[in-house]
């Protein structure tokens, strides 16, 4: 695919230079001489609109084949409560816009075909028509109105952030290149943070007198109860970053200096959304990928890739420098008695502090 790209440019890059030539060479014909000069005849015309028709149909023809032949590329189902919502209302959008890209975009080369320019022939012109212009105005006010309302809506359901169904409070934290997440303990309220207190074993920079923080939990994997709402908390120590959690259609800016929030439900166990008939499928088309490139590597006499195990991630969607790839993290969706029993195997900051000063 790479191969044909290169290739495809290559081409587009050859024929701007010919019809570059070709225009230079026009500009310098002397004004006298008309013989030198090309004008379009009728079967010149007809030619174009030829080519115009024919590369309609090819522009659709790859784009449905493109359609079928990577749907595996889709995200799969949402696993958040609001997700269902945020798809429906993406899905009507790119309906409605592919409706009438398909009329607009087939009438543009269907009539570059059929009223192609013709000797003698001449265009039928309307100086005016309050009909017309009224419907193509009207037609798309009412639509972006509707589709603007039914987001707005939307967004500002997916934006609250209310405390009324006591949401688990966690913060995740970035800097170049990596994640770390802290847990508000069994208070459930994180102690207050500031880059200025990272020093030593106090990585995030948690305010070493603020009671709240003691019980704060820090973690390289960040653990969700399912079910239940969680309010995250985002912080960035250098640049700006931005937490992406696909699976879970959710997405926020990390602004150094500044604390950003976002809040969802997650619904679906790690496990389960494993066992999917999507997810199924698409692990063995990657291990089966990352088998073939294997055995080259064995060949080489590198070490063959380990097999693909899906899990949730966080990912940070802005090119923050030259290790922006690096800055994943796994996401694990449990039942809440397994997200307690984990979250007690782990080390306070209180005695985080307690083992530094020892």
């Amino acid at each position: 695919m790479t191969a044909f790209l290169i290739i495809f440019i290559a081409a587009l890059f050859v024929i701007s230079i010919w019809q570059i030539s070709k225009i230079v060479s026009l500009a310098k014909t002397p004004e006298n001489d008309v013989d030198a000069v090309e004008v379009a005849n009728d079967g010149d015309n007809k030619r174009q609109g030829q080519y115009m028709l024919i590369f309609g149909i090819g522009l659709y023809v790859l784009m449905i084949y493109c359609f079928i032949a990577y749907n595996d590329y889709f995200l799969p189902d949402a696993a958040s409560a609001h997700g269902g919502e945020y798809d429906d209302l993406l899905l009507l959008t790119t309906v409605v816009i592919m409706i009438v890209q398909v009329l607009t975009q087939g009438l543009l080369h269907w009539f570059s075909y059929k009223y192609h320019g013709r000797k003698g022939q001449r265009a039928l012109f309307y100086a005016d028509n309050d009909r017309l212009e009224f419907i193509w105005t009207a037609v798309p006010v009412v639509v972006l109105a509707g589709l603007i309302l039914w987001g707005l809506f939307s967004w500002n359901d997916i934006m609250d952030a209310n405390l009324d169904d006591d949401p688990l409070v966690v913060e995740v934290y970035a800097y170049q290149f990596g994640w770390k997440v802290r847990y508000s303990g069994n208070d459930n309220t994180l102690g207050d943070a500031n880059v200025r207190f990272i020093e030593g074993a106090n990585i995030l920079g948690i305010d070493p007198t603020d009671k709240d923080g003691m019980d704060d939990v820090v973690g390289t994997e960040l653990h969700l109860p399912v079910n239940r709402p969680v309010l995250f908390k985002f912080r960035s120590q250098d640049v700006l970053h931005s937490a992406y959690m696909p699976h879970f259609r959710a997405q926020m800016n990390v602004v150094p200096g500044m604390v950003t929030q976002f809040k969802f439900t997650p619904t679906v166990l790690s496990e389960d959304y494993k066992s999917t008939e999507f997810m199924t499928e698409k692990v063995r088309k990657i291990n089966e990928i990352r088998r073939q490139k294997s055995e080259e590597l064995v060949v080489a006499g590198d070490v063959a890739l380990d097999p693909y195990e899906f899990e949730y991630y966080l990912l940070c969607n802005k090119i923050c420098g030259a290790s922006h790839y690096n800055m994943q993290m796994k996401i694990v969706v449990e039942s809440e008695e397994d997200y307690n029993k984990w979250l007690e195997t782990q080390t306070t900051f209180e005695k985080t502090l307690a083992n530094a000063e020892n």
